[in-house]
Parts: structure tokens; sequence; C-alpha cells
């Protein structure tokens, strides 16, 4: 939004012409003296419609000090064009419209600058938050941070300063808040230090506000008309001049009370509130309105709160009495304390102000205050002393109700005396137990007929029988005591225990034929005895505590209670003699600690005794036991049995095969103890059961691939967090006979060697050489000719272990040709060998002068007689044959030892053949195997290339 008609974003421009002053007011005089009569009278217009055009005018400044100022309403989107820096320092052709405003001045066209103007503020700071700069056109517009007045001079005003590019000013004696910008101007030929200042404009956009939601004001009743209260928490509004808080008023004003507002000198309004009628507390003592404050925004903005009006007490009541006059009657035997009457006066005031005390007036005789007694605080009025037969009749009692600052309320009590004729039966008691101050002492637990008191009854007059009985409620009777007439016995009928009930009143009641009765109170107060032991609420305290415990931790507050008093009902502790050392209990308070850590691991359970003694003599006990379990924390890792597992697999273990377990344990307990096992590395070769521990490949071993594995078991448990430990494992693979000898020389049964008829005998020919995967008896390997073929092929002898050809005989002129021998390779496994075959071609001549006979000789299926005689390694003997006679004991036992050993042998082979799926035994014994020589082995033969071989 930058148009420049836009309402929303028009400004005016005013231009001071002093060179080194700024003044925030318009220069108004220089403006309004254009040369021509015509810009005299459009000037003043013009300021006045870029003053009033649009809700928001920005208003600017410049002079040759190069200061601007722009004023603009807060609360503006972004965007809003403030002003453009390039045209108000005229370093740019003004806008159509705005030619005439101001005069000109000398200024190059754009075309002539070069390099273009450039706009940046003196420092980045916190211009990006109020504010953007267009770095080329020089305009100032809104940037999305809106601006909120009240925010920024209320909270963060400042001295008016110009801190950095952009600061805040307001000051305390105006309504102006500025926001300040320093602006530079390049290139060099038209530098410019700008001083830009934007007045921040107030809306009404804040609500009056009461710092609290209840106001209460005391007023006393007696306040005259106009009285005046402040009101101490006036509302506050962060809005300024009218949209700040104008006046107040009352939802209901009770047609007692109005509101006047005062403003002192700072602008400040205070409410009061005004008393228009006459109070009375007794009449009513609260009024509640609610109390608006208004802005004088448009449309205005309110707030509110509860005002609440007490009404204070004065002492504006005296006592009164109901009645000026009672009467009353009193019988002449009346007992002494008997009440004769009761008089009462109101006060309808409050707290001390409706004090009252009671007193009898001057004018009532002395003896009259000796015989009727008067409490001046409730007004009753008792006999206090015997009525003698000289008494006056008829009593005249005037009493006074006092009350601070009143004249006292007068009342009377006309007291008339009813003579007695005949005198009451008397009761004279006798006390047996112990009786002080007329209450008789008894200790519980006392036996069933305790004898309390003796009472004789008689009658003064000595002319009528007098008669009598217990009332009451207890544990007593009242009997006759024989053979006495007037004689009875009070005694206690069961036993009495002082926990249930500590005292008792009874009274003996006498009266004699012509209805005149006499009572005589007795007060039994039970005394306590030791009789109860201390008693725990629970007599099982199940506890927990979580292990790693910290010190001295708070277990339980054990409390006992006892049914006696004093003493005898305080109840101490103590542990048991079972409790563990590390345990504390406080004597006096029951708060059972444990001064160390508890470990599960090493004690899950703990159950000891606790006492609970009172202070008796004898003290009684009461004995509890606390059940205390240790929670487990997981505080402990995992645990191998052993750091390292080794296990021996044969090669060739079916798939998934158990291989051994994996033992670990942990000694935390529950969710804390489960354990779960991985395989860390070569998951993909070998995996583990969690709950069995078992490991197992994935796929079958082939220990000519790979010999043993390495592996990192990992075990966690499922605590929180988890706890893990490691082990290693490692798997050595046994060999297993699984492999044939390879055969890597010769490398071809069409391969041939040219043998001189001149070689000597025991010269070698050639070799046969094979190797064998396997490892162990299963990689010996043993050479045999097992077939021949030629002249004399039994010329040539091959040694089982080097595989070395070498010839036997001298050469004759017949065994010239070609000789053929099929040698059998084969190893020493267990449970049976394995074996393979080469053909090994002799031509026996002086030389090779017709190739392609030799090769159709080669290619024909030799008819060679399989030899069945198994290769022999041995060691030829250097000593001389033993007798065959000695040596018989020695083979029998050898050979019933290697019998043994056969059959042991030959039955683990076949449960490790059963194992593998019998796979070797379909394999053939006479299996012949041919596999390319990679490498070159100098052995002097080659394909089909003669060598010949002599001893020249």
């Amino acid at each position: 939004m930058r148009g420049r008609g836009n309402a929303r974003s028009s400004r005016a421009l005013a231009v001071s012409w002093r060179p080194a002053t700024w003044h925030p007011r318009l220069d108004m005089g220089r403006l309004s003296r254009p040369r021509s009569s015509t810009s005299h009278r459009s000037l003043p217009h013009l300021f006045l419609f870029f003053l009033f055009v649009g809700p928001f005018n920005c208003l600017a400044s410049y002079s040759r000090a190069t200061e601007l100022l722009y004023s603009l309403n807060e609360g503006l989107p972004a965007g809003v064009l403030i002003g453009s820096l390039a045209e108000d320092l005229r370093l740019v052709p003004r806008a159509a419209g705005r030619q005439n405003q101001l005069p000109q001045l000398p200024e190059r066209t754009l075309a002539e600058r070069s390099p273009p103007l450039s706009f940046s503020l003196a420092s980045r700071g916190l211009s990006g938050q109020y504010v953007t700069l267009d770095n080329r056109s020089g305009e100032l517009h809104t940037s999305d941070q809106e601006i909120d007045r009240e925010a920024l001079c209320l909270e963060g005003g400042g001295g008016g300063a110009w801190g950095g590019s952009i600061s805040i000013s307001s000051s305390p004696s105006s309504d102006s808040c500025l926001l300040l910008l320093d602006v530079l101007v390049l290139p060099q030929e038209y530098f410019r230090f700008v001083k830009v200042k934007i007045a921040i404009r107030d809306i009404n956009d804040n609500a009056p506000q009461f710092p609290v939601s209840q106001i209460s004001v005391w007023v006393p009743e007696n306040a005259p008309v106009n009285t005046r209260l402040a009101i101490e928490h006036p509302a506050m509004d962060p809005d300024i001049g009218t949209n700040g808080v104008q006046t107040y008023r009352l939802l209901d004003y009770h047609r007692m009370f109005t509101l006047d507002v005062e403003e002192n000198e700072n602008g400040e309004r205070t409410p009061y509130l005004i008393v228009m009628g006459l109070l009375d507390r007794e009449t009513q003592d609260q009024y509640v309105s609610i109390i608006i404050a208004e802005d004088g925004g448009s449309p205005p903005l309110l707030g509110s709160a509860t005002l609440t009006i007490g009404i204070t007490d004065i002492n504006d009541n005296c006592p009164l009495f109901a009645d000026s006059q009672i009467n009353v009657t009193v019988f002449g035997n009346a007992t002494v304390g008997t009440p004769v009457a009761a008089v009462q006066a109101v006060d309808r005031d409050l707290g001390t102000n409706a004090q009252i005390t009671y007193s009898y007036s001057q004018k009532v005789p002395q003896a009259s205050k000796d015989l009727f007694h008067l409490d001046e605080t409730t007004g009753v009025i008792k006999l206090f002393s015997k009525i003698g037969g000289s008494v006056l009749q008829t009593h005249k009692l005037t009493i006074l109700a006092n009350g601070p600052g009143c004249i006292p309320a007068v009342t009377t009590a006309l007291v008339t005396i009813i003579k007695v004729i005949f005198r009451p039966p008397e009761i004279v008691p006798r006390y047996i137990a112990n009786e002080v101050d007329g209450i008789v002492y008894l200790k519980e637990l006392e036996p069933i007929n305790t004898p309390i008191a003796f009472f004789t009854i008689r009658d003064p007059e000595g002319k009528y029988k007098v008669n009598c009985y217990l009332d009451g409620e207890g544990p007593f009777r009242l009997s006759p005591y024989k053979p006495y007439s007037n004689e009875y016995l009070l005694e206690t009928t069961k036993l009495m225990d002082y926990e249930l009930q500590q005292f008792y009143e009874i009274a003996v009641v006498a009266w004699n034929s012509e209805g005149f009765h006499v009572k005589k109170i007795i007060k039994v107060q039970l005394l306590d005895d030791n009789d109860n032991a201390p008693i725990f609420l629970q007599p099982l305290l199940e506890l927990t505590i979580e292990e790693n415990n910290a010190p001295n931790a708070f277990l339980t507050k054990l409390y006992a209670t006892d049914a006696d008093s004093g003493e005898r009902g305080q109840v101490s502790y103590f542990l048991g003699p079972d409790a563990p050392s590390y345990f504390s209990l406080d004597s006096v308070t029951g708060i059972l600690t444990v001064s160390t850590q508890l470990d599960r691991e090493e004690k899950e359970k703990y159950r000891y005794t606790v006492r609970a003694v009172d202070s008796g003599k004898p003290p009684r006990e009461s004995v509890a036991t606390v059940a205390l379990t240790v929670l487990d924390k997981n505080d402990n890792s995992p645990r191998f049995i052993n750091k390292d597992f080794s296990f021996f697999v044969p090669e060739n273990f079916p798939g998934y095969g158990e291989i051994g377990v994996i033992s670990v344990t942990d000694a935390d307990a529950g969710r804390n103890g489960w354990v779960a096992l991985s395989v860390v590395n070569q998951s993909d070769i070998f995996v583990i059961d969690t709950g069995k521990g078992m490991l197992r490949a994935k796929v079958s071993l082939d220990r000519e691939q790979q010999s043993s594995y390495t592996l990192c078991v990992e075990a966690v448990d499922g605590g929180e967090p988890a706890l893990s430990s490691t082990a290693k494992i490692t798997i050595l693979l046994l060999d297993i006979n699984d492999n044939p000898p390879l055969v890597l020389f010769p490398q071809s049964n069409m391969s041939y060697l040219l043998v001189l008829p001149s070689t000597l005998p025991g010269s070698p020919v050639t070799e046969v050489y094979a190797v064998d995967k396997d490892t162990g008896m299963n990689a010996v390997i043993a050479y045999s000719i097992i077939g021949r073929r030629g002249p004399r092929p039994e010329s040539f002898r091959i040694d089982p272990k080097t595989g070395n050809i070498t010839l036997e005989e001298a050469l004759l002129q017949t065994d010239y040709g070609l000789h053929r021998l099929l040698v059998k390779v084969s190893d020493h496994g267990y449970p049976e060998p394995l074996h393979s075959t080469v053909m090994v071609n002799l031509f026996v001549n002086d030389t090779v002068s017709n190739e392609s006979y030799i090769e159709s000789l080669l290619r024909k299926e030799p008819e060679i007689n399989i030899e069945e005689k198994e290769p022999q390694i041995s060691i030829e003997p250097t000593h001389r044959k033993v007798e065959s006679v000695s040596c018989v004991p020695t083979l029998v036992a050898l050979s019933v030892i290697s019998l043994g050993s056969i059959t042991l042998v030959t039955g683990m082979g076949i449960y490790i053949c059963l194992r593998r799926g019998k796979k070797h035994h379909r394999e053939d014994e006479n299996l012949e195997v041919q596999i390319p020589l990679k490498g070159k082995i100098d052995l002097h033969m080659r394909e089909r290339k003669p060598v010949a071989i002599s001893n020249i």
C-alpha cells in the first residue's frame, strides 16, 4: 500500500529554512510569505488538506540541519507509507500534485546523478522491528511489527537521546511519543546525516481497568449529607488525552449516594463517593453497586468493578428493657443458690458499643442486696443466703442496665417471699469413702458393694414419716441399713471404669407425708488406675521403601493410644530385640527411620517388633509387628555367568540348530530383572532366543569358509532406564571330513610325460600333488596306484606319503610305449575317508615323434583293473625284526584296544552322519575329482608336452 493518493497514507510536509535548528511546531509564519498572492492564499489550504486527510496523517519537517518529523497513528498494518526521505529532503522531484506545496530548491535531475542515491540506517539496532527503509527510494513504511504506543512509551520510554539508529522518546510532561532514527544518505557527494522523528499518535485501543475487582469503602453511619470519600482504587487507562478515563458512574445509587470526579494538576481523575442521605447501620449495614469507568474515545470503552459500601457502627443506641417490672415469688425454705429471676436488656449497636452491665440502684436496701445476688453480666438474680424468719416478705429490686455513654435503663423486680410453716426433712451424710469439698473420690475397678456413705433421714418436727430414694444414673444403690429405721447405706453395684465415665452426680431425696422434699447432691469422681495397656492402631504395619534410600529415611510414624489418663496414658515407643541395629525409633514421636541404605538384593524383607510402653506403675506395654518390604530399583546390570563363552560346533551344523546356552542373571526383580538377549554383530548369521538364551545359527556353517566366529552378545534389562552388559562368544568349528583331496598335479587325465629308456632305476619320474581343505587327520593324504595299464606298468612305484613316482626297474626294449597309472589320493578322515583319482600317463620312448598318435591313445578309454589295496603310510623299520612269538601278546592287546576304539568312533560317526542327513553316504567310493590347476607348478610336466627324464 504505497499510493500517495490513498487517504490512509496521505502526509503533510513542513520545511524550515533555519539551517541549524529544528522545532516540532510548523513555522507557519515563514511558510506564509510566498512571492505571489495566489500561493499566499493556497498555502494554508494545502497545509490544512494534508493535515486532516485520512485517519492518520504524517508530518515531515526539513531544514539544512536535516531533521524530519513524521506522525502516524499506532496500530497501523504493515506496508503503510510513513514518508519519502528523498522527496522531503528535496533530493528528487516531487510527485505530481505536490510541486507547489513548498518553494523548490535547485537540484540535479535523476539522469545526472551517478551513482544513484542510497539510504541506510546508521546502525541496525531495532530498526527492523517497527519501520522498513527502502535503500533506493528512501521511503519509510511500517513493518510487520505493529506499533503499540503504550508498549513503546509507557514501558520503554527514554529520555529523548538519539541512541543508535532507532530509539524511543517520551516526555513525562507531554503526550508525545517519538520513534527516533538516524539515516545516512550516500554517495559522498550527496552525503547527509538525517535525524528522523516519528511521532506516534494515540488511538482508543485500551479500555479502563480497575486494579482490583472488589472495592470496599467504609462510611460511618453518622456521616452528614454531602460527605465526600475518595475511592482509593481508581481505574487506569494506558491511553492518553481524551482516550483516557474521563468519568465514573454507579449502576445503582440506592438513593443514598452519588459520584463526583476530581482532576489534579497532573490530569489524574479520582472518583469520590458523596453521601446524599441519612445512614443508619441498624437499618441497613451494607450497600453493593457496580462502579463504571468510561473513557472519552469514540465509541467510549468501559471498565467496571464491584463497589461495596460498608456502614460502620457508632454508639447511637442505648440498652432497653422489654418490661418495666417483673413479679416473682420464692419459698421461704428455698436453698441457697436457687435462681429467683433474670432480667435482660437489648442494645442494637455492635461490639463494645453494645456491652451491657447490670447493677442495683442505690435505692435498693442493703438487706435486699445481701439476700439476693445480681450477676452483673447475665442479669440473673439468685438467693444468696438462707431466708430467716425476720426477713421482709416483699423486696423491691430496682435494676439498672448500663451501656457506654448511655443513661441506664431501669426495670423493677418485685420479689415476694412465701413463708413455710413446716420444716422440711433433714438429710445428714456420713462419708465412708474419701470426700473433699463435697466430692467423693473412688478408685476405678473398686469391688462391687463398696460402701460410700451412710445417710440419716429424720423429721425435725418428729411428727411425720420420712421416706427417701436415690435420684440420678449410675452404678449406685441406696438401701436401708437394718436394724435402724432411719439409716441408709449408699454403695456401688458394679465395677466402674474410668475410661468409660469419670464423673457421676446423684442425689439423695427425702420427703415427708406433707409433700416437703429435700435433696442432697452427691458428686462422685473416679480416680484413674493404670489398667489399660497402649493399643496400636495397626498391630501389623506393612511398609515399603525403595532400595538405595537416603540415610535416615522416614518409614512411618507409629501411633498407639492409652485410655488411661495422666502419666499412665503417656506412651513411649521402643524397638523390639529382633530389630536390626540400623533401624531407629524416636521414643517420643514414634517416628521410625532407617539409618543406612537398604539393598533389596541383599535382603528384601524385614520383620521385627516394636513396643509401646506407658508410664504407669507398673508400666504396661503392647507389641506390634513391622513388615518392611524393600522395593526394587534398577541398580543392577545383567550379569553373564562367564565373561567369555566358547562353543565347539561341528561344521555343516544344520540351520537353527542349538549351539549352546548363554546364561545371564539380573539381581533385580520384576521388570527390572527381565533380560533380553541380542546378538550385536553378525546378527545376520546368528540369533539368540531371549527366553532360553539358546544361541543358534541361521545357516549351516562351513569350516573351510570360516573356521571361527567371535560374537558380542548384549543383555538389556527391562528397567527405566535400562541397564546392559555384553559378553564375548567364541564359536570354533570342528572339522568334518567333507572335502575329498583336490589333485593339483597332474592337471588333467590327458596329460602325459616322456620317460627316456635310459632312466636309471630309483630315479623320480614325476609326482602327484594334492591338497585337502579339511584339517587334522581329515587332511592327511595318502597316495596309491590302484590300476595300471601298459607294457610293464609295474615298473613304476608311488610314494604313499609324498606322491613321488619313481622307476623301480630298468626299462627294456619291450617297455617302449604308453604306461597309464590310475592313482588314488585318499585322506584319513572319520567316519570314512574320502578320495580322488587321477590318471598319470608316462610315454617311454627316446623322443616324441608323433604327438597325434599319443593323443589318440590317450583318448581311448583304458581298460584298467581296479586294485582294492589301500594305501599304507608307514615308516620303514631301521631295526631288526623281533621274533614273532614275542609280539603275539602285544598284538592281541592292541587289537582289543583298537576294536573298542573303532566301535566307539563308529558309533559317534553314525550319530554325526545321521545329523548330517547321511550326506556323505551317497557319494561314490570311486569319486574322481578333477579341478583345473589355477597356479603354475614347475614339476617338469606340461599338457601334451613330453619331458625327457634321465639320470644324465
